[in-house]
């Protein structure tokens, strides 16, 4: 928040315990309270701080010794940094010289004479006996430490090193001196050794001044005894007493009044010098109210730093006021700490605080736990709370309580009445997933990389993994019972509970996005970096939605298959006639279920495989893509599958049908006036089932290519394999409903007026049963013609066939022909033949040649009058015959049928 302070001089830069130094540097403060910290080569100099102005400090150095730096710290730059140093020393110093710090006593040597005793008296004698040499010629402190470590030059010290003594006072005296110096010692030492007869010769004097002064005492003492008695202190001891009673009489309240000022004005010095102590804990409360918490944390330290040690009762009944709303306010900041939501700034804010204020708790580790738990609190809750909704939704048949979470709004009530539970779940939880599991990581992330500056306790690493994949966990089994319980293993479907599934056509709508939520969540997890593990879970949960959302959109096309509506109305405009809408409307199905698959369940994002590589969804997909074929398949099976006649009037499949009720699961909305009759239902389904077979699956399989799927050829394989069947099963139906009338009127025509082939006739002309069987055919012709010009090559040869059959039957029944029975049945044979040549298989034509070869043979003459019946047959029947093998078979001649 500003800059660190920095020392840039000292004045002096060395001195004795107790000097008075001037602090010169910058950044020192903007006021007195900036400055919370001063030391002096390590030792705290604080308390004689005295701040001048953010250039300036005067404090007092401590008893320190040697060189070393002086630190400054301020509130808002924090500790600085000194670019000169401050070197302390000690000088001996005698019991009557004034000193900053206690000195330890040393005897002193005594010069003895009468005036010895006076204080100028005491100076310590050179051992040596030679002069000291003048402080201009004094030895480096520096180099004696260097040279002497933990040693002194001090005659008195204990740690005494003559070395030193030697190089300080006499590093420039001569050998020779040194040696008088050695000799003298000698001298002295000697002396100090003979008996008590040579100290006394050497202290005569002061001897005979002692004897004296014993000698006055004794006569003093003897002079004092008879005139004051042998107790001359009582009578004195007395008297003291009664003048202390008297004086205290009179002084009494004088002293206590003196007392109490006293006492009042040294606790108003206390309380001023030590204003910032005393007044610290209402500080403390005004500034927490105020939320100015880096102002409290700050003032303790200094505070800490100050009295920490103190012994003084009053100093530390304060000090533990302060503890005491420092206590408080730790136990706040831990509790904001862990009351979500709050930001990840907030909280690292919070940590640093609590860190500073040496807090008994983990504040880091907290913060990640009560993340956490509030992640999976509000999953937990929002699970609740759509389930519940979802039961509620159940319980009515048509129900419109939203979610107070969902992003949507309720759909139109022609679409859906509303959005489904689980639907508004899933964009819920994805959302709040997105917006809180990003804030527990990047907390976590900080606590391991050491941004938060507080210890990481061994353990921690394994826990927060497993706290990171437990959510991962929860969040996609939450998705999965929701929406694919059947990915759930059974303990987790007992343990979560079970959802209200609805049904394909309501939620397919919502399947896409569905995806996008859950995508949306997997790219933010990629973006944090997270471990392959935790964004495993996920995919496999993308993986099995894309699956499921690839099923269910085919399930529902394949419903919406199962819902069209026919309306019979043949299309005579396109290139391929003989078609009503059904067909097309199914392919148009198809390719739109084709495109929603490929732009939401094939397109692969950000570390996303690709559906189709998976084993198990190239299964379903195969598997749904035949269901929905089928589904069609089923569809015209159905519409092929109910016979019954416009008149009847008793309730049936058919009138069910007329009436627009389902029949078989297909819906129709036509009635008998407009409703095809039974045969032409027949044609028209059997023309669709040709187009859908060689048109339509064609066109499924190239946008299937076209969409990056892999070509369903099995699906359709087995579907045209169906439809081949379905179109033989409406061809046998649609015979007999025309080939078995047909072939049922040709006997009974072919003997009316009770005809014999036996008699003798001459024949001029085929028979009416021969022209019955033309118009009949040519009325089938004509019918299916109506429809589709493509079923004439599947119907009229299986009509002839029947035909040809009924004739061969008939003619082997014929026991006997007349030579005009042979003629007429030759040429009755022969004129059907000859009409029915283009439609005839080889099969018919066999069965022809057989009957004819019933017949007994012709002579010429014989053979030339079928010949002229015949040639007056196709002049007369011209018509007919044009019918039967025209193969302009456009609308046109169509409608002229």
């Amino acid at each position: 928040m500003a800059p660190p302070p920095v020392v840039t001089g000292l004045s002096p830069n060395e001195g004795l315990p107790g000097t008075r130094i001037t602090i010169r540097g910058e950044n020192f403060g903007s006021k007195a309270t900036d400055l919370i910290g001063l030391t002096i080569c390590g030792f705290d100099c604080l308390l004689s701080a005295e701040w001048k102005s953010p250039n300036k400090i005067i404090a007092i150095s401590g008893p320190i010794k040697g060189k070393g730096e002086v630190i400054v710290t301020t509130r808002l730059g924090g500790m600085g940094t000194c670019n000169v140093t401050f070197k302390g020393y000690h000088e001996t110093i005698g019991p009557m010289k004034e000193s900053a710090v206690w000195v330890e006593e040393t005897t002193p040597l005594f010069v003895w004479g009468r005036h010895s005793l006076s204080p100028s008296s005491y100076q310590q004698e050179d051992p040596l006996g030679l002069s000291v040499e003048g402080s201009d010629k004094k030895f480096p402190e520096d180099d004696l430490m260097s040279y002497f470590p933990d040693k002194s030059g001090n005659i008195a010290a204990n740690h005494f090193s003559a070395g030193w003594f030697l190089l300080e006072n006499h590093h420039a005296t001569s050998f020779n001196d040194l040696q008088a110096g050695l000799l003298h010692l000698r001298r002295k030492v000697e002396g100090q050794k003979e008996g008590q007869l040579s100290f006394l010769k050497a202290n005569i004097g002061s001897v005979m001044d002692q004897i004296d002064t014993l000698v006055n005492l004794r006569e003093k003492y003897e002079a004092d005894l008879s005139k004051f008695g042998s107790e001359p202190t009582l009578k004195l001891e007395k008297s003291i007493k009664e003048s202390e009673r008297e004086g205290r009489k009179l002084f009494d309240d004088v002293l206590a009044r003196r007392d109490r000022a006293e006492k009042t004005r040294n606790a108003l010095n206390v309380l001023a010098r030590f204003k910032f102590l005393f007044c610290l804990p209402c500080v403390i409360d005004r500034n927490i109210k105020k939320a100015e918490y880096d102002i409290v944390i700050n003032d303790y330290i200094r505070v800490k730093n100050l009295f920490n040690k103190t012994d003084v009762p009053i100093f530390k009944s304060a000090l533990n006021e302060v503890e005491k709303r420092i206590k408080d306010l730790q136990k706040k900041l831990h509790m904001d700490l862990q009351t979500m939501p709050i930001t990840v700034e907030q909280q690292k804010r919070l940590i640093r605080y609590l860190v500073n204020l040496d807090c008994p708790y983990d504040p880091a580790w907290d913060a990640i736990k009560s993340r956490s738990d509030f992640i999976n609190e509000k999953i937990k809750l929002i699970y609740n709370f759509h389930k519940s909704t979802d039961k509620l939704d159940a319980s009515k048949s048509k129900s419109n309580v939203t979610s107070k979470y969902s992003k949507y709004n309720p759909p139109a009530p022609s679409d859906l009445n509303t959005v489904p539970g689980n639907v508004n779940f899933i964009d819920e939880i994805c959302l709040s997933v997105s917006e809180t599991f990003p804030d527990l990581w990047k907390i976590g992330q900080a606590y391991f990389s050491g941004e938060l500056r507080v210890k990481v306790e061994a353990g921690r690493h394994v826990e927060f993994k497993h706290i990171v994949m437990t959510i991962m966990e929860s969040f996609c089994k939450s998705i999965r019972s929701s929406i694919i319980p059947n990915t759930l293993d059974k303990n987790d479907k007992t343990a979560l509970g079970t959802w209200t599934i609805p049904e394909h056509e309501e939620v397919a709508p919502f399947l896409p996005e569905i995806l996008r939520c859950v995508r949306s969540t997997y790219v933010a997890l990629i973006k944090l970096d997270l471990p392959s593990e935790a964004l495993d879970i996920v995919s496999l949960l993308l993986l099995d939605l894309r699956i499921h959302c690839m099923s269910t959109l085919f399930k529902q096309a394949a419903e919406q298959i199962k819902q069209l509506n026919e309306n019979w109305k043949i299309d005579f405009s396109g290139n391929y006639v003989g078609i009503t809408e059904l067909p097309i409307k199914f392919e148009r199905i198809i390719q739109d279920v084709i495109q929603i698959v490929k732009e939401s369940v094939l397109s692969t994002e950000q570390r996303e495989i690709s559906l189709l590589e998976n084993s198990t969804a190239h299964k379903e997909l195969d598997k749904q893509i035949e269901a929905v074929l089928t589904s069609f398949h089923n569809v015209l099976s159905n519409l092929s599958s109910d016979e019954g006649c416009e008149d009847d009037e008793d309730t049936s499949p058919v009138v069910s049908q007329l009436i627009g009720t389902p029949v078989n699961g297909y819906k129709t909305n036509y009635t008998n006036n407009n409703m095809p009759i039974w045969e032409h239902r027949l044609l028209i389904t059997l023309s669709n089932c040709l187009y859908t077979k060689n048109i339509v699956f064609d066109n499924i399989l190239k946008k299937f290519k076209e969409s990056g799927f892999p070509a369903p050829e099995t699906p359709i394989k087995n579907t045209k394999d169906k439809l081949d069947t379905l179109e033989k099963s409406i061809l046998e139906k649609y015979l007999e409903q025309k080939s078995d009338p047909l072939v049922g009127t040709i006997e009974p025509s072919m003997y009316l007026g009770r005809f014999d082939w036996d008699i003798d006739i001459t024949p001029n002309n085929i028979r009416p049963y021969a022209k019955e069987c033309i118009n009949n055919v040519i009325h089938v012709h004509s019918e299916v013609n109506s429809i589709s010009s493509s079923l004439l090559e599947s119907v009229l040869p299986q009509v002839v066939l029947t035909i040809a059959e009924e004739l061969y039957r008939l003619m082997s029944c014929v026991q006997k022909f007349s030579k005009g029975g042979a003629q007429q049945a030759t040429a009755d044979i022969t004129a059907l033949q000859i009409f029915f040549d283009h439609y005839c298989t080889s099969k018919a034509r066999s069965y022809f040649q057989e009957a004819l070869d019933i017949i007994p043979p012709l002579e010429n003459s014989e053979s030339t009058i079928v010949q002229d019946i015949l040639k007056q047959c196709k002049a007369r029947m011209r018509i007919q015959l044009l019918c039967l093998t025209s193969q302009a078979n456009g609308p046109v001649n169509k409608r002229s049928h």
